[in-house]
């Protein structure tokens, strides 16, 4: 089902609420994907990374077969990690991961393809967990609330945590409706200071391609609805934060369409309908 709608029309904002209200906090599921990526651009404005061509081998220990893998690859799911989620026979699928203590482990010991491509690998983005505790000295949680989510004034993030206590950054941060569509007009309104134009660009500009409708930027989903171009955070289940330039709109949709294959089509759908209205 849907659980909510919210947009953001040039600072007019609309909420709609199906399920809770406006203090639940909404499982964004892979939506946390896109913020990990926020949290990586802010680090590297900040001199805490020193770019997106750094290497992973540069804050974490990694055996021979990783030592080119980097952060860019992480970020556009173009590493020769062999992960796909997609897959369910995948070595590297998400859900091997879970059962075990050391996901930074698990994502490390993986084996490597011989060439790269976009494979979708929710292990990778989890080692970007770990690489910016260490590049930051602080855990993510910690890092998050205060260069990204306070200055926001999102008042609460709930992450959930590996058994070693290291914050899942691949998926599953809670947050409110109204916190969601905050992050996409984060985006929209150029970064408020928070985050710079130039990582803005550099995310939501393609760099690889998924399929015929989709491309990909920094862990953003590009693509076109009714013919309005828009980067867009995605979550299992349909969740979507949508951002339309075009329009000056962020329009922002909470789902739990949990194991059904048209989770996605639906939310489209709904976008379609949101878009034509706001036209």
């Amino acid at each position: 089902m849907i659980t909510s709608v919210a947009t953001d029309r040039a600072g007019a904002i609309e909420e709609q609420y199906f399920k809770g209200d406006a203090a639940t906090l909404r499982n964004t599921r892979s939506v946390t994907k896109t913020i990990t990526g926020t949290l990586v651009g802010i680090a590297i404005d900040r001199g805490e990374l020193p770019g997106v061509g750094a290497r992973v081998a540069g804050f974490l220990d990694v055996p021979p077969d990783k030592e080119a893998l980097t952060i860019e690859q992480l970020l556009t799911m173009t590493s020769l990690l062999e992960c796909n989620d997609w897959n369910p026979v995948s070595p590297g699928n998400e859900e091997n991961m879970y059962p075990l203590e050391d996901w930074i482990g698990f994502a490390l010991g993986l084996p490597v393809r011989a060439e790269r491509s976009f494979s979708y690998c929710t292990a990778g983005v989890t080692l970007l967990s770990a690489v910016l505790e260490a590049a930051t000295g602080e855990p993510v949680p910690e890092y998050a609330r205060r260069v990204l989510f306070e200055p926001l004034g999102i008042p609460e993030a709930r992450w959930p945590f590996s058994p070693l206590g290291l914050a899942q950054t691949g998926g599953g941060l809670e947050l409110r409706t109204v916190d969601l569509l905050a992050l996409g007009v984060l985006y929209r309104d150029g970064g408020r200071g928070i985050v710079s134009e130039a990582w803005i660009d550099q995310s939501i500009r393609p760099h690889t391609r998924i399929d015929e409708t989709h491309e990909y930027g920094y862990l953003w989903w590009l693509q076109s609805h009714a013919g309005i171009d828009s980067y867009a955070m995605s979550g299992a289940g349909g969740s979507r934060v949508a951002v339309f330039g075009e329009l000056d709109a962020v329009v922002v949709v909470t789902a739990e369409n949990f194991g059904r294959a048209d989770a996605h089509d639906i939310t489209d759908a709904l976008l379609r309908d949101v878009i034509g209205r706001l036209r």
